[in-house]
């Protein structure tokens, strides 16, 4: 099968196309015939070498963190009676520690969620890091209700994804972006999903938020709000709540490209030059 693996750390040419053996799933893993994985900016890091204290890997180094597939086998006949909860043909989707981009990865069960079957399957892939990553941001760190005043600073898949379920809370939602130029008003919660500064806390009210999923929190402005810095915790409620949204019309999901796995090396290229707007699919292709 195929499988994009980096070979090394560096610029995108450490991504090598190659063949390699059909993965077996061990004890609680299934086998999925991928649909579709993302590509994620953390990855470019993880590429380059800027992660290496925090997420180690052996290479080379199968990429893809997101991953939308179809069950296709487990390491026993008990997941085929549906004893576990999954079934074979089962359409699911999850966060992995990589081995998405491939024609077939083993994911844990306990990390999966079913797709319903109103949400395209390969689209869910967009899901589990940027949508966690809204989710988690919006409604357990800055705790959005009815009645808010929120800002989102970011409109990526995060930032897209964030002000949909903002608005669904009830929220009154302010968008902005570089083009956009100053923003007026206070606002009950940023939310800061760039990589750059926080500019936007003076206009937090007093008692409000400052959320950021880019800068740490020894480095987040200091003021009469609180101030949180996260990391997105795999988390299949939320996911599955997520889901519910996108299955009820209630959240969309934007894909801005959809390219060839073979394309991965080019699509990392292309995010280094700011040339890869919004969330880009990257589908096997199948025989």
């Amino acid at each position: 099968m195929r499988a994009m693996r980096m070979h090394g750390y560096g610029g995108p040419d450490v991504i090598h196309d190659d063949e390699v053996a059909q993965p077996v799933p061990g004890p609680g893993e299934v086998l999925l015939r991928v649909a579709a994985t993302t590509f994620n900016p953390s990855e470019a890091g993880l590429r380059r070498g800027l992660l290496r204290s925090i997420v180690p890997v052996d290479l080379p180094y199968t990429m893809g963190l997101d991953v939308a597939g179809t069950v296709a086998a487990a390491a026993s006949s008990e997941l085929a009676a549906g004893s576990s909860g999954l079934a074979v043909g089962d359409r699911v989707i999850g966060r992995l520690d990589g081995r998405a981009a491939a024609d077939f990865a083993v994911a844990p069960e306990n990390v999966l969620v079913r797709v319903p079957p109103e949400v395209d399957l390969a689209d869910a892939a967009a899901l589990p890091i940027a949508g966690l990553t809204a989710w988690q941001a919006v409604f357990e760190h800055a705790g959005v209700t009815a009645g808010q005043r929120v800002l989102i600073n970011g409109t990526g898949a995060i930032g897209r994804f964030a002000a949909q379920l903002a608005r669904h809370a009830g929220a009154e939602v302010v968008v902005a972006s570089r083009s956009r130029g100053d923003v007026a008003g206070r606002f009950d919660a940023v939310l800061h999903l760039v990589p750059a500064p926080p500019r936007h806390a003076p206009l937090i009210r007093p008692g409000g938020v400052l959320v950021s999923v880019t800068t740490p929190a020894d480095q987040l402005p200091a003021g009469d709000f609180r101030a949180v810095h996260f990391i997105v915790r795999n988390d299949t409620a939320d996911l599955a709540a997520m889901l519910e949204l996108v299955a009820s019309g209630e959240v969309t999901i934007d894909i801005a490209g959809r390219r060839p796995l073979t394309d991965l090396a080019a699509v990392h290229a292309a995010a280094e030059t700011g040339g890869l707007p919004g969330k880009t699919l990257l589908l096997p292709s199948r025989p």
